[in-house]
């Protein structure tokens, strides 16, 4: 990721959107006839530009788990309008992953449940089948890979065992509208984003200990001050322990430190590199690369530590590997993505690939030294 890729990064997503546009036609013209042709797969930036983020593959429900179906697969199916299977994701509004990747946990806001994909056992459960979840939006995993679910609903978190049996339940009275869900394991903490109300002033996140009890919590309540909120949705802690907060309607994300000090904010309102509509999910990568997906804008930014943004992918569409109106996000330990699309009713897969550590640090242009003078007639 360097100045180069940052420059025609929104000309790489031009490009994209016209080649994806141009197989269509492809692919509507001859899908009557003969199979699709071969298409490349979704790529972020658009070639020659070294690919970073590649698109993988859609879920959708536990059919998926069968074979792993290829983007042209779920293009095809997208445009013959085959009817989706029962037991599908309807409204992610969560993810978590296991430490191994072998397990994605998904909020379903609409289907009162949270669906466990099992890729290496091809297996699937659905935590809340017999008793429907209170509206749940964010999940994570403790150490014993508990689940976290917070049950918006209810005002408060249930957790689960990795059987999917209901272990307790904890809130708090201050709690009015929760969200987003972040556990730090080595320092005993829970981060629960109260998105509040509209009158309200409890805009924070509220902090747990392990034992479900409350302890403190982020923020100065209501406003765009420094550790102040609007609407915060989404949270995310960093092996440091550092906690980013999606602040969703003041277009930013904010960074304190694991002893809740202030550190920096990273965007603003704005349709520019860097820039927000309506932040929500955020999570970090091996590299400790920030990622934030807006919904407004339907793509997914990447931030390095010092919060230079290095590159966005996505983009508004309705084929699989584009988003509309995406929320959460994961990644796990090998950096594979998952990103909940809601008003498409999937999780996008995407792989990051081609980088290193050093990818993360934006190089600084080199200069050219002053141009030698030109010989005269005559020289040598």
């Amino acid at each position: 990721m360097s100045n180069e890729i940052m420059e025609s990064g929104l000309r790489a997503g031009r490009v994209t959107a016209l080649a994806v546009s141009a197989a269509l036609v492809v692919l509507l013209a001859s899908c009557a006839t003969a199979p699709p042709p071969e298409m490349k797969r979704l790529v972020w930036p658009a070639p020659p530009l070294p690919t970073r983020i590649e698109f993988v593959r859609s879920l959708f429900s536990e059919e998926d788990l069968g074979r792993d179906a290829t983007f042209d697969e779920k293009l095809v199916e997208f445009l013959a309008g085959k009817k989706p299977p029962a037991n599908r994701i309807a409204e992610p509004m969560g993810l978590a992953v296991s430490d191994d990747g072998s397990r994605l946990y998904v909020a379903d806001y609409a289907q009162l449940a949270v669906f466990v994909f099992d890729f290496t056992q091809k297996s699937f459960v659905k935590i809340g089948r017999d008793a429907p979840l209170g509206r749940p939006v964010g999940v994570a995993l403790d150490g014993q890979e508990n689940l976290y679910v917070v049950e918006q609903e209810k005002k408060g978190v249930s957790v689960f065992n990795r059987k999917g049996e209901f272990i307790r339940f904890f809130t708090d009275p201050s709690v009015e509208k929760p969200g987003g869900i972040a556990i730090d394991r080595a320092r005993g903490k829970i981060y629960v984003a109260d998105t509040a109300h509209t009158k309200s002033e409890e805009h924070t996140v509220k902090i747990f200990d392990l034992e479900g009890k409350l302890v403190g919590s982020l923020g100065h309540g209501k406003g765009s001050g420094e550790g102040q909120f609007l609407f915060p949705t989404y949270v995310s802690v960093d092996p440091q322990g550092n906690v980013y907060v999606t602040d969703t309607l003041n277009s930013r994300v904010q960074q304190f430190d694991a002893d809740g000090k202030f550190l920096k904010r990273f965007g603003e309102r704005g349709n520019s590199w860097g820039m927000f509509d309506k932040p929500k999910g955020v999570a970090s990568d091996s590299f400790g690369n920030l990622y934030v997906v807006d919904s407004g804008w339907s793509n997914v930014q990447i931030f390095n530590p010092k919060g230079q943004v290095l590159l966005f992918f996505g983009g508004r569409g309705p084929i699989p590997g584009m988003l509309q109106n995406p929320a959460p996000i994961a990644i796990d330990a090998k950096n594979r993505i998952y990103v909940g699309d809601y008003l498409n009713h999937r999780v996008e897969v995407y792989d990051l690939v081609n980088t290193t550590v050093d990818d993360s640090f934006l190089v600084p242009p080199v200069k050219a030294g002053p141009a030698a003078p030109a010989k005269g007639p005559g020289s040598n």
